[in-house]
Parts: C-alpha cells; sequence; structure tokens
C-alpha cells in the first residue's frame, strides 16, 4: 500500500525556505506521494448562499503551482491533486499544465479530479456550475486526446477542438493516471467508465464503504472493464470510531495504522494523510511537522508493506 502525503498549505507561513524544507523533508522520510488540495476561492456565505464546508479564509495555494515548485525540489516522489476541481477550468489549458509538469518531473504525475460542490467557486471562475459533470466526461477525454495525439480533433456537447496540436507530449503520454474523486452514483459510474482510480472519501448520507466498492466493481463489469484494474485512495480518517478516539485520531500513529490497515483488508492500493489535522494538533512548525510525520511513516510503512 503506498502512502501518499496531503501538502498543508497553511505553510506558506514559514515562507519559501520553510517550505522547500518541509516538501523536501517529506520525499526523505519515504512518502510516495506529495498531493495537492485544490480551491481556487471560497465563497462567503450571503442571503441566497449557504456557509461552506470550510472557512472561507482557509488559506489554499494554488495547486499547479506549488507541484512545479515540488518538481524541482525532488527528485522521486511523485506528485498529485487530490481532487482538482477539473470542470471550472478549460481542459486545453489543463492537458498543457499537466503535460508540463510530467515533463519537468520526469514522468512523476498523477491527476486526481473532481466535480466540487461549490457554485460560487465556478461563478468566480466564470464557468457552469449546473453543466459540470457532463463536462467532466468530456474534459477527461479531451486531456488524453492532447497527451496521445499530434491531430487534436473533438465535438462535443460542450467543447469543440478543430485541428489542434500540443507539444511536448508528457513522458507517460495519454497514461498519465486519472484518479476521480466522488461518492454518490454519477461518480462511481464514472470512475467506472473513465477512471484509472477511485479517491474515495466518506460524506454525510454516504452508502458504507463496502457498499459503495461492489457498486464501483459492478458499473466496470457493466462498461465492460476489469474491476482490479481500477486503482483505490481514501484519506486515512477517523470513521466510526468513538468521540474520545475521533480526538485524538490524527495525533495517534496507532490509530493511523488501523484505519490504513481496515482500508488496505477492504482493496485500497493507497492511503492519503492530511497534513492539516496535524497542524491543527500542535505540530505547527516545519520541523515538528516533519518529526511527526516520520513517526507516523516509520509506523504504516512496516506494516502496509
Amino acid at each position: 500500500m503506498k502512502i501518499s502525503v496531503v501538502f498543508p498549505s497553511v505553510m506558506y507561513r514559514e515562507g519559501p525556505d520553510g517550505v522547500s524544507k518541509l516538501i523536501r523533508g517529506i520525499e526523505d522520510i519515504g512518502f510516495d506521494e506529495l498531493d495537492m488540495f485544490d480551491h481556487v476561492v471560497m465563497g462567503y456565505p450571503t442571503e441566497s448562499r449557504p456557509k461552506p464546508f470550510y472557512s472561507p479564509q482557509m488559506p489554499i495555494m494554488e495547486a499547479f503551482t506549488v507541484l512545479a515548485f515540488a518538481a524541482a525540489l525532488t527528485r522521486r516522489i511523485h506528485l498529485g491533486t487530490g481532487v482538482l476541481v477539473l470542470p471550472q477550468r478549460h481542459p486545453t489549458l489543463v492537458a498543457k499544465q499537466v503535460s508540463s509538469l510530467d515533463t519537468l518531473s520526469a514522468g512523476r504525475m498523477r491527476l486526481g479530479v473532481g466535480t466540487g460542490w461549490q457554485a460560487s467557486e465556478y461563478e468566480a471562475l466564470g464557468e457552469d456550475f449546473a453543466s459540470r459533470g457532463s463536462r467532466m466526461d468530456e474534459c477527461i477525454e479531451i486531456l488524453r486526446a492532447y497527451w496521445q495525439h499530434e491531430h487534436v480533433n473533438y465535438q462535443g456537447r460542450h467543447y469543440q477542438i478543430d485541428e489542434i496540436a500540443m507539444e511536448p507530449k508528457p513522458p507517460q503520454g495519454h497514461k498519465i493516471p486519472i484518479w476521480i474523486g466522488g461518492t454518490k452514483t454519477p461518480a462511481l459510474k464514472r470512475v467506472a467508465r473513465l477512471g484509472d482510480g477511485w479517491m474515495a472519501m466518506n460524506a454525510p448520507g454516504d452508502a458504507p464503504l463496502e457498499t459503495r466498492i461492489a457498486d464501483l466493481r459492478r458499473y466496470a463489469e457493466e462498461y465492460q472493464r476489469d474491476p482490479d484494474s481500477i486503482s483505490l485512495q481514501m484519506s486515512l480518517s477517523p470513521g466510526p470510531l468513538n468521540k474520545e478516539q475521533r480526538k485524538r485520531f490524527f495525533a495517534d500513529p496507532e490509530l493511523l495504522l488501523q484505519r490504513a490497515l481496515e482500508l488496505q483488508a477492504l482493496g485500497f492500493d493507497q492511503a492519503s494523510i492530511d497534513c492539516v489535522p496535524i497542524f491543527q494538533h500542535g505540530y505547527r512548525s516545519v520541523d515538528a511537522m516533519l518529526d511527526y510525520l516520520a513517526e507516523v511513516y516509520a509506523k504504516l510503512a512496516p506494516a502496509l508493506n
């Protein structure tokens, strides 16, 4: 089982030197991947807009910019998004950005994508929120076309491309992994039809994880795909633990290991560690964060590998 770390944007406060030290340190510890969380902007609540999941002033650095910075600092660790809100961007530009990142990182990119949940973010970027699902499907097809073909042509409902070239091609070509996030039936069907992997999570009202995995496998078979060809990742989160365990989950490597082993038994081949809750538990400097991440890795890696 691979272990990825979700970069904590709050660490921008440590300045470029601190961010560089953290990124290099995550690679040196031995983690398999560095992932970037994505939101461009956050909307304040208004009379017509509910309160967002996160504080509107939560600091979130731009995903591709940070990954490019990380690509220059590292040599081994893989780089990814977890997840990029794809339909609020034009797929032609995303194809170029990801191709460039894959080129400059010598083929270390993985693209995690999702449709997002925040209408105000789409509005701020001048994109339509209501059509995000159908545009997501077209975006994924367009990305792979740009990464593979010399002559790119596409005629869809939302996007039309007529005899366009995009060079250079990424080292991984059209096989840059595209993993899809989401918890509901449309997302699972999209994974089964178009995804190399599923980036799972738990949201209120979701069916049990075991049920969703079974559904995903069934959808894959309906699309004539081998269910075992679709990889699975989930963030290490408390799950159905008691309140006392929930309070100390991210500060207890043993609880992180227990959850990772549960996910591995369900068929997950990658787990991610969100550093923001670790920061909130008091590991607020780069050195403190790296010391704790090293402790977590020493606990998890031998048991998972």
